[in-house]
């Protein structure tokens, strides 16, 4: 019998042309949902010939993929203004999120409206910023608007390098940890009192604030060409 503990019901929601569908394709190709010499099928989610035609996603949908021991069942949803209602339908059922914005463009008016229905679900979210390859980006911009129209309780997970090459590393930097100790009143008190915070308290008050949804994980990366998928992923 299935361990239902080993499941996870996973929303990919987003603002139109935010890079939803392609991160769902490269979901897919990271678990496993296509051999290591099989192209990945563009839309791989988008069934309906409207859907393929247009260029967006019409219906939810989902698949499922496996990742360390875990079955990520994956909803993919619609982006479009116009299909809104079909993305409501789909938040019951869910674990958690990950709401995909734009590097280029930032936090848009539907990118709110979606992010006030996790918010009022109490969905547990995380932030990845698509598109970073592209010219002319400014991250510290992007952070700002999400601090602005989203939500302040954010932690940034990764130091990203927008050099020619771009990298990704683990942010270890000491204001990370920051927006985790903030509402805990123990471990402020030690951090006042300049006592250590072990690595194992900061883990765990991580994860208990971003599973009771009140701190927002944010990652990087590229759906287009797979970049910060794995990070991502664990």
């Amino acid at each position: 019998m299935s361990d239902p503990s080993k499941f996870r019901n996973l929303a990919i929601i987003a603002h139109v042309d935010h890079g939803k569908t392609t991160l769902v394709d490269q979901l897919l190709q990271a678990g496993g949902a296509y051999r290591a010499n099989q192209a990945v099928q563009e839309r791989a989610m988008d069934s309906m010939d409207l859907e393929r035609e247009k260029g967006i996603t019409i219906k939810a949908k989902n698949t499922s993929i496996l990742w360390n021991g875990y079955t990520i069942n994956i909803v993919d949803t619609p982006g479009h203004m116009d299909f809104l209602a079909e993305v409501y339908r789909s938040l019951a059922v869910l674990d958690g999120a990950i709401l995909v914005l734009s590097a280029k463009d930032g936090v848009q008016a539907q990118t709110r409206v979606l992010f006030h229905a996790l918010r009022k679900l109490n969905i547990p979210t995380i932030i990845f910023i698509n598109k970073i390859d592209q010219v002319g980006i400014d991250l510290e911009s992007v952070y700002q608007s999400v601090r602005d129209k989203l939500s302040a309780d954010i932690i940034i997970k990764q130091t990203v390098s927008l050099s020619s090459k771009i990298t990704l590393t683990e942010n270890t930097s000491a204001e990370v940890w920051d927006s985790v100790i903030e509402n805990n009143d123990e471990l402020l008190a030690k951090y006042i009192a300049g006592e250590s915070i072990s690595q194992k308290e900061l883990a765990q008050e991580e994860q208990r604030r971003v599973q009771d949804a009140s701190l927002l994980p944010v990652y990087h990366g590229s759906a287009k060409n797979g970049l910060g998928i794995q990070q991502l992923m664990d």
